[in-house]
């Protein structure tokens, strides 16, 4: 018996033998760009994500820390209740009333002045996150070029800005900054006119933080770039005749994203700890202007009588520091699929 045969307008109205249809959405099969891919893979590390939320709320608070000041919202500055027999005679004393705490000085007030501790350590937040911001952003930009140098042009080049590298990195930076703080201080407010005081300390602060910070990054962009430097299209740019600089920031930096963007959430992290290092020290913005390096500073000697004057800047530290870690790993874990998760 011969099979009758079927033409193709009919074969179109027949079913799938397989069981499956050929109406398949082409947005459910569509690849995946490596961006999305890495999206998806942080959103699902729910630690990451926490962090995050965390870190965007941190953020949130230091922008709008300024304009909340200017309205009267917040009062970093005005004394309260100095000189009567109220309040500030009674909260150092081990039976206080636990630093002030009201509803109107949610965490207290400060021993002997009396300013709002919420105020300073919400202000504190933004002052500090912009001094961590700019010192970041100027080691990158140093670490970043150097490091595109070195490792592309290889060579002497190479070797020079190596044993800079090696040169910087050998320095005891705790005993340079003590050392170097009333000359530096004295050369950027005179020879360069940067107004003297707050303005001042912050510029010193900033430029020490990237002076000390470039290396490692420019070690870890050089490393990047010995990879890069061998794909396909940059040798198609070298023989198109691109220039040193088109190759630098067109074809080698875009590449350079992922690690770029990892580096800073770890280095932020440690210059915001830093500057509080900085202020326990005595070389940083000083009071009554706040960050959360001062405030924490002065909240020392008050510890054992206003445990909430000390733990509030402490914990803003810790937990800040914690979460843009964490945030810095998980964006690596999700940039890099062979990393072991």
């Amino acid at each position: 018996m011969t099979a009758t045969p079927v033409s193709n307008l009919e074969s179109e109205h027949l079913p799938d033998p397989t069981g499956h249809s050929d109406d398949v959405d082409p947005a459910k099969i569509a690849g995946k760009s490596p961006t999305k891919l890495a999206f998806e893979r942080f959103r699902k590390d729910k630690l990451s994500m926490v962090s995050f939320i965390v870190v965007a709320l941190y953020v949130l608070a230091a922008v709008t820390a300024p304009f909340l000041v200017k309205f009267g919202v917040l009062d970093p500055r005005s004394f309260h209740n100095v000189g009567s027999d109220s309040l500030l005679n009674e909260f150092t004393l081990p039976k206080g009333r636990f630093g002030g705490i009201s509803w109107h000085h949610p965490l207290g007030v400060e021993p002997g002045t009396g300013r709002d501790v919420l105020s300073r350590v919400w202000l504190g937040t933004t002052l500090s996150l912009t001094l961590s911001l700019l010192a970041s952003l100027l080691a990158m930009i140093i670490g970043t070029v150097l490091g595109i140098i070195a490792g592309f042009t290889r060579g002497w080049v190479d070797g020079l800005i190596g044993r800079l590298i090696d040169l910087t990195l050998s320095f005891p930076q705790t005993l340079m900054l003590l050392a170097l703080s009333a000359p530096m201080y004295a050369f950027i407010t005179q020879s360069l006119h940067v107004p003297a005081g707050d303005v001042g300390w912050a510029t010193y602060v900033v430029i020490f933080l990237a002076l000390f910070g470039w290396p490692s990054i420019a070690r870890l962009i050089r490393g990047q770039v010995l990879s890069v430097r061998e794909r396909e299209f940059v040798d198609a740019a070298k023989l198109f005749g691109a220039s040193k600089a088109r190759m630098y920031f067109k074809e080698i930096l875009p590449n350079l994203w992922a690690p770029l963007l990892v580096s800073f959430t770890l280095t932020l992290p440690a210059y915001i700890s830093a500057e509080a290092a900085l202020s326990y020290l005595g070389v940083s913005i000083k009071p009554p202007t706040p960050t959360l390096g001062n405030v924490l500073r002065n909240s020392l000697d008050y510890a054992q009588f206003d445990f909430v004057f000390f733990f509030a800047p402490a914990f803003a530290i810790a937990l800040i520091v914690v979460c843009f870690n964490l945030l810095g790993d998980g964006m690596r874990d999700a940039l890099d699929p062979k990393t072991n998760r």
